[in-house]
């Protein structure tokens, strides 16, 4: 990257840690759209590493919330649910896949707006893992259906389990690129540079975490899952 990319990569990844630290969420969706304009060859390695200290810094922060159990049965299923998503992508045309995953992720996040708080067990966990694992897998987005099941838990528990996941998510997908010889330095080299705004970004969200309520999580997660299906849909079309 030239140094005009690397000042608005750097700014986008400083808002996004920045979100992603105070609500749990939202990292891949900001920073993602960014560099496929600047630097579309980073993608998605470069996103990979950078959320590895991040969620690593989050998991342990909330390390007091953490639901070990939930995160558990998640990251089972979202191995699981890793080839199923090669598998789809095997059998799906890449826009008929973004269609089905963006309308449904929309729906999911309608409908949830009807049904009575729940406490998700060990089935809507491996669930959520499974459905994670095959989107995040086949079209990079796999928040939506953990923050969907965790919802109407309490933000901070929401947070550390859902940062703990994406964790062990981010360490199986680099293990399958590195195999795939996707890894490159030139991915290492832009984490790097990018690496002083996403610290920036984190250390700020440490202010305004705790200031924020189950009521407007969840409002942020309904949206932060529709946000996400809309732009599946758009990249189809």
């Amino acid at each position: 990257m030239n140094g005009e990319q690397l000042v608005l990569a750097s700014l986008a990844v400083l808002a996004a840690s920045f979100v992603q630290g105070a609500s749990g969420m939202g990292f891949a969706l900001m920073v993602a759209p960014v560099l496929t304009l600047l630097a579309p060859d980073l993608l998605p390695v470069c996103v990979l590493i950078l959320m590895l200290p991040l969620n690593a810094y989050v998991a342990w922060r909330e390390r007091h919330a953490l639901d070990k159990r939930g995160a558990a049965w998640i990251s089972a299923g979202r191995l699981v649910g890793t080839f199923g998503g090669l598998a789809v992508l095997a059998l799906l045309s890449a826009q008929a896949l973004s269609i089905f995953v963006g309308a449904s992720t929309i729906a999911a996040a309608v409908v949830t707006w009807f049904i009575p708080a729940f406490a998700p067990g060990v089935v809507a966990f491996i669930v959520a893992g499974l459905i994670t694992g095959v989107t995040e897998t086949s079209t990079g987005i796999g928040g939506p259906p953990m923050a969907l099941t965790l919802q109407h838990r309490p933000p901070a528990e929401m947070r550390a389990t859902m940062a703990l996941c994406f964790l062990v998510g981010e360490v199986i997908s680099l293990v399958f690129l590195l195999f795939m010889g996707k890894v490159q330095m030139l991915h290492l080299t832009a984490a790097v540079q990018l690496l002083p705004a996403l610290a920036v970004g984190a250390v700020a969200s440490r202010f305004v975490h705790t200031r924020i309520n189950a009521r407007l999580m969840r409002y942020f997660v309904q949206a932060f899952a529709i946000v996400s299906g809309l732009v599946l849909l758009v990249k189809a079309f």
